[in-house]
Order: C-alpha cells, then sequence, then structure tokens
C-alpha cells in the first residue's frame, strides 16, 4: 500500500522535519510558532467566527476562506489561525499548517492525507496528546473547506 502524497509546500516542511534530531525539531517548532501571521482586521476580537480546536491543549481558533472558482482545483484557500504566543508548540503546529496549505486549491487540501500530521517526525519530540491537537487541526481545516465548497 502507497501512502497518499502530500503537497509539495507539506512534503518540503516534513522532510525538514524527519531529518532533523528532536533538539532541532523543537526549534524548528518555535520558528513556525514566530512565524504564525496574526489574524486579519477582520478577524480580529471575533473568536466567536472561528472555530475552536478543543483537542489542542492550549486555545486554538480556525477558519478557512475558499475563494471563487468553477471546480475546486480553481478554488483558492486561505487560513487564518489565533493561538496564545505562550503557547508555542501549538503556535508551531498551526504554523506548520499554515506555511503548507495556505494558498493551496481546495482540491489540493482535501486531498491531504487525514495522517499528514504524523508524517513530520514529530511524535518522537512532543507528546502523543500535542500530536491529536495537530490531526484535529487538520480535521477541521478540511471539513470547513467541505462545507464551504458543497454546491
Amino acid at each position: 500500500m502507497t501512502e497518499t502524497a502530500l503537497p509539495a509546500s507539506l512534503a518540503e516542511i516534513a522532510e525538514d522535519f524527519r531529518s532533523a534530531s528532536n533538539d532541532l525539531k523543537l526549534q524548528l517548532l518555535l520558528e513556525f510558532s514566530d512565524e504564525l501571521p496574526g489574524l486579519p482586521e477582520r478577524y480580529a476580537g471575533k473568536l466567536d467566527q472561528l472555530e475552536r480546536v478543543d483537542e489542542c491543549q492550549s486555545p486554538l481558533f480556525l477558519t478557512v476562506e475558499v475563494g471563487d472558482g468553477d471546480s475546486l482545483d480553481e478554488r483558492v484557500v486561505n487560513l487564518f489561525f489565533d493561538a496564545p504566543a505562550e503557547a508555542p508548540t501549538t503556535r508551531g503546529f498551526a504554523g506548520i499548517l499554515h506555511e503548507g496549505l495556505d494558498g493551496l486549491s481546495a482540491a489540493e487540501v482535501l486531498d491531504v492525507p487525514d495522517d499528514a500530521p504524523m508524517r513530520f517526525g514529530l511524535a518522537e519530540a512532543v507528546s502523543p496528546l500535542r500530536m491529536r491537537g495537530m490531526v484535529a487541526m487538520l480535521a477541521r481545516i478540511k471539513r470547513q473547506v467541505r462545507a464551504r465548497t458543497a454546491t
């Protein structure tokens, strides 16, 4: 059985993590945490418009916007996250998903395998509970994309 390939943007990040030592993985995670963009003005202070990911150990909220197009291949997905600065692991996971998925087509996002977070080799560096949070973020993103593209 062959595993479904990750989109190139996410595959590149996964390779960086897999080739790193556990200490370096945590450093990379911190870099993604620092690079997570803030919410745009239209969502600032409006967390009620975002979905909370309860599986995360820290409060994390996300929402997805899907652009117009005739097919899922033409509809561009944009991701927005809100996580506290004092939650670097959670922010790091959100940063990875933002960097790897933002700007892809709806079809590409929906094709991301559900086990993608397990392909980063992070399970050796962070707790299984934390990994569940990243898996849940991806599931929420895909569910929101499906909901926003349903006809």
